[in-house]
């Protein structure tokens, strides 16, 4: 009993070597090592083969680099967002935007007529009329 199990491992290991060995052999000739020992047939399906994955390897990189691409694109976009809106602010921080009697009061006033009354701005919080 002991002798078929052994017998049978030992069949396994040395078809595991063999199949290593000739992986090894195959990934050499891969690399450009030892082709003088291949015939033409082996070098053009070796051929084929790289060339299927090289063409595989350059579609995944342009595809890498349209994701990069759209992603900065879309950072872009959001940067050039909030300039503009940090541009508004400081213009109205600096008065550059304050029309007393224009556009922007009334603009004001009715934002606050939007807002839930939770929201609005209570009489007992005077530093904050200023802003509204």
């Amino acid at each position: 009993l002991w002798d078929a199990k052994h017998e049978n491992l030992s069949n396994e290991i040395d078809r595991i070597k063999k199949e290593n060995d000739n992986l090894q052999i195959e990934l050499r000739h891969l690399k450009g090592e030892d082709i003088q020992s291949l015939h033409h047939k082996e070098l053009m399906a070796m051929e084929e083969a790289l060339e299927n994955g090289l063409a595989s390897i350059r579609e995944r990189q342009a595809e890498i680099f349209r994701i990069t691409k759209r992603n900065h694109e879309d950072k872009e976009r959001m940067l050039e967002e909030e300039y503009k809106c940090l541009s508004l602010q400081i213009m109205d921080m600096e008065g550059g935007g304050k029309m007393e009697n224009g556009y922007h009061q009334q603009q004001q006033q009715q934002q606050m007529q939007m807002a839930p009354f939770s929201f609005r701005v209570q009489p007992i919080q005077p530093n904050l009329h200023e802003r509204f």
